[in-house]
């Protein structure tokens, strides 16, 4: 069973990963605003995945990865960690992480189109019926969201909705980069790689825009820090490689739909930690969220 689905059984992980991430990045972010967490948050991850890297490998860095890795993990860091997160990182300020994270639910379609194009994936009519399905639960918790706010707030509102859609186009194509790149290769080293390029990617950034005085001004936030180190932990580090162990042993379409569970495992956290009400639509949603999920693993 294990073996058989390790690649459905890693995405759950994921997304399980990713919901706690998020969380945590919405508050630093909120503290010291999302590029400086997007940057700090890559140096730790770096950390945490050279040191494990050293013990179980005994390879600090993927020195042994291949011209082809390094060039489509390097293109697949840029898009994802850089681009794509810039959209969504920004929207879990705008937005809150529990509706950008739902609108990653247009991540799996996306993910399943591009991997049917450039890498010649095909799903089978149970799988697309299983994708169906989960993403129809998670619209389901969308469409319920309710409108009736100022026009201030509906402004805001509307541009965090697309830097989320954006974050998501950004994590699909950077998935089939992935995929592309990792082949055979170590998970853990591709997301070294990744994690290369998306540092390189900010610190130009950061050179260009100026931003370094915002970063000194983040680092003395001990409380932030604190968070953005829990945060890293189970993103760019445990989350992501987890995320490459899946797109190696299923598709990026399967891979992506059961990442996009993270409505339903935030569901639990809206309710201890920021004390929402869950309306009846929403356990609807994600009762037929994880029932298409099921279907996945058939």
């Amino acid at each position: 069973m294990i073996q058989q689905n390790l690649g459905e059984l890693a995405a759950l992980g994921t997304a399980l990963c990713w919901t706690i991430s998020g969380i945590t990045f919405e508050s630093a972010g909120k503290k010291v605003g999302s590029l400086s967490v997007n940057y700090i948050r890559l140096i730790l991850g770096f950390i945490f995945i050279n040191t494990y890297s050293f013990f179980s490998r005994g390879m600090l860095l993927p020195l042994d990865a291949t011209k082809n890795n390094w060039a489509w993990l390097m293109v697949s860091g840029f898009i994802g960690f850089f681009l794509g997160d810039l959209f969504l990182f920004q929207s879990y300020v705008e937005v809150g992480s529990r509706i950008s994270l739902l609108i990653m639910a247009s991540s799996p379609p996306i993910s399943a189109f591009l991997g049917f194009v450039f890498l010649g994936e095909r799903l089978e009519l149970i799988s697309l019926l299983g994708m169906i399905i989960t993403i129809i639960g998670i619209a389901i918790v969308i469409l319920n969201k309710e409108t009736g706010e100022s026009k201030v707030k509906i402004t805001y509102s509307e541009k965090g909705l697309i830097y989320a859609f954006l974050g998501a186009f950004g994590q699909a194509l950077g998935l089939i980069c992935s995929k592309k790149g990792m082949g055979d290769y170590n998970p853990l080293a591709a997301t070294q790689i990744r994690i290369i390029s998306g540092f390189i990617s900010f610190t130009i950034l950061f050179i260009i825009a100026k931003k370094f005085g915002d970063l000194k001004i983040a680092f003395k936030n001990k409380k932030a820090m604190g968070v953005i180190a829990i945060g890293s932990f189970f993103g760019p580090f445990i989350g992501v490689t987890l995320s490459l162990v899946s797109l190696k042993y299923t598709s990026a379409g399967i891979s992506s739909t059961i990442t996009s569970i993270m409505p339903v495992t935030i569901i639990p956290f809206s309710i201890l930690i920021f004390k929402e009400k869950v309306k009846p639509k929403e356990i609807l949603g994600a009762i037929i969220s994880v029932i298409g999920v099921g279907i996945l693993f058939i």
